[in-house]
């Protein structure tokens, strides 16, 4: 029993092993429930282990990859921009805003005058302090449509801001009580002079200090000895691989030579958790993987051809068959049951091949191949996804072909350029932030080139209504609007699927908000 007990309290301590399982496993063992509460807040308040180096393989890097954090689309500058840079505010792994360069947030009784304290003593990695005059200039180069920001349609509800010796005040075009939510988007980190005369610096306040950048290739940051949080940031360095290859990412996380890799082959993940040294995680969030037409491009701006697609599309086929159980069907909108106020009630659409063909002869296409472009990084299982999918189409009469696409490059050269291509998102915290980032019109990341004016008209009203129940139905008739009449093929929901070392990496926890703990693995864990 010693020997169990204490091998519990090992992987409480290393962040492998939750409070209800631990207190479940104990107290199955005679132990009281207050004494396995004891045992299980001293082990996960352990202090972490101090130095080192941390290496992470990730898949999502190119060669195209800057430094300019309002032009991160793929997961290795998203990782990389997380440790060098820094954001006003987070969000915690239970759904929480967590203050980071803010230390206070507060609002007028309507949500829509909203006043942030900045930190004191925070600085950047120059020695610069960061100041509220910082963050501003930051929230409005991202406003500038030329910085081509991915946070675009975020901060363009601010109208007005204000800084004043530590205060930020903005106030908003419509009332949100979401505003926190909204800020903690990864494109908003706080550059000096809010990155105007140079985005690509790579100079911030987070908790590492960058030191090499090789675009596709790899990031070495050395520790921030001045950062604000000794919570974050254990290791000595910090050092992020780009790995796209599949293989090559497993064998690496396999032989030792990283530490983490992210979007385990879900084909895989079952005989990767029985390898020796290697531990699978896995969070079930709002990641999705997609599809998206451009429907101001032909043959997309043709509804029906966009309904014959979403109809000739098998899900279920997909979960099974790409993600390996790990993930749920999805219904053409961007929002599941880990959302606040997702209504369960919409009608989930089903593969039908009648109702596809009936669709694809109403829209009068002329039979010339509908191409859907694609690439092994687009997401795990890409390729073979886009195939199964022309499979269903073509049984319902659809020409739908694949056409392949080299991975370095994808994400500047085809997503969001190519009118009809694979693609994957991770989700966002509320639905006003996923709304606002991909489908607002004036979105600058609106990859699927959806303007509705009724729909831009009932995020504004959802954003201000406080009654939770009209709230509600304000966002089930967008998401109804994006489902039949949108650009978007949502076929699954993903979890995110991971590996470290179980022997040598600590603090692991299971994240929601985005792959890798929300980007910030690294930083965040440490070497047993």
């Amino acid at each position: 029993m010693t020997d169990m007990l204490d091998w519990m309290v090992s992987r409480a301590r290393q962040g492998k092993m939750s409070r209800r399982e631990f207190i479940g496993r104990t107290t199955a063992m005679g132990v009281s429930t207050a004494l396995a509460g004891a045992l299980y807040t001293k082990a996960a308040h352990a202090e972490p282990k101090k130095g080192g180096v941390i290496r992470a393989g990730l898949a999502g890097g190119e060669s195209t990859n800057t430094l300019d954090p309002a032009l991160a689309a793929s997961v290795v500058p998203q990782v990389g921009n997380a440790h060098w840079g820094e954001q006003l505010v987070d969000m915690t792994p239970d759904g929480q805003v967590e203050m980071r360069i803010a230390e206070e947030v507060s609002s007028s009784p309507d949500s829509k005058v909203w006043t942030f304290k900045i930190r004191q003593g925070v600085t950047f990695s120059n020695g610069q302090t960061v100041t509220a005059e910082d963050v501003m200039a930051t929230f409005k180069r991202h406003t500038d449509e030329n910085a081509q920001s991915g946070a675009l349609g975020i901060v363009k509800g601010i109208s007005e801001m204000k800084a004043e010796g530590d205060k930020l005040e903005l106030t908003l075009e419509f009332p949100s009580a979401d505003l926190p939510y909204l800020l903690t988007d990864y494109h908003l980190i706080i550059q000096p002079g809010g990155g105007y005369d140079n985005p690509n610096a790579g100079i911030g306040a987070g908790p590492y200090i960058l030191e090499t950048f090789e675009p596709g290739v790899r990031y070495v940051l050395q520790k921030n000895p001045n950062y604000f949080d000794s919570g974050i940031g254990h290791a000595d360095t910090i050092e992020v691989l780009s790995i796209n290859d599949n293989t090559a990412r497993t064998a690496a996380l396999q032989s030792g030579q990283v530490h983490m890799m992210n979007r385990i082959d879900p084909k895989i993940a079952e005989l990767l958790a029985g390898a020796p040294g290697v531990e699978v995680r896995r969070a079930v969030g709002r990641g999705h993987y997609v599809f998206i037409m451009h429907v101001d491009k032909a043959p997309f701006d043709n509804n029906d051809l966009r309904m014959a697609l979403k109809y000739g599309i098998k899900r279920q086929e997909m979960v099974d068959k790409i993600l390996g159980g790990l993930g749920s069907v999805g219904n053409d909108f961007p929002i599941n049951a880990a959302y606040p106020l997702f209504d369960d009630s919409i009608e989930q659409r089903e593969y039908d091949a009648a109702k596809a063909k009936e669709y694809y002869e109403k829209s009068g296409h002329d039979g010339s191949p509908i191409m859907l472009r694609t690439a092994p990084g687009a997401f795990p299982g890409a390729v073979d996804a886009a195939n199964l999918f022309a499979a269903s189409a073509q049984a319902a009469g659809i020409p739908l072909q694949v056409q392949l696409e080299p991975d370095d490059g994808y994400w500047s050269n085809v997503w969001n350029v190519e009118p009809f291509c694979a693609s994957y998102w991770g989700g966002r915290p509320v639905q006003d932030q996923m709304y606002s980032t991909a489908y607002l019109s004036t979105a600058e990341w609106n990859d699927t080139k959806f303007k509705n004016a009724k729909f831009d008209e009932l995020l504004m009203a959802a954003r201000a209504e406080l009654d939770q129940d009209k709230r509600k139905a304000q966002y089930s008739e967008m998401a109804h609007i994006v489902r039949d009449e949108g650009g978007l093929i949502l076929p699954m929901f993903n979890e995110f699927v991971a590996g470290i070392r179980s022997n040598e990496i600590a603090g692991w926890i299971d994240d929601p908000n985005a792959e890798m703990m929300n980007y910030r693995a690294p930083a965040k864990c440490w070497l047993a």
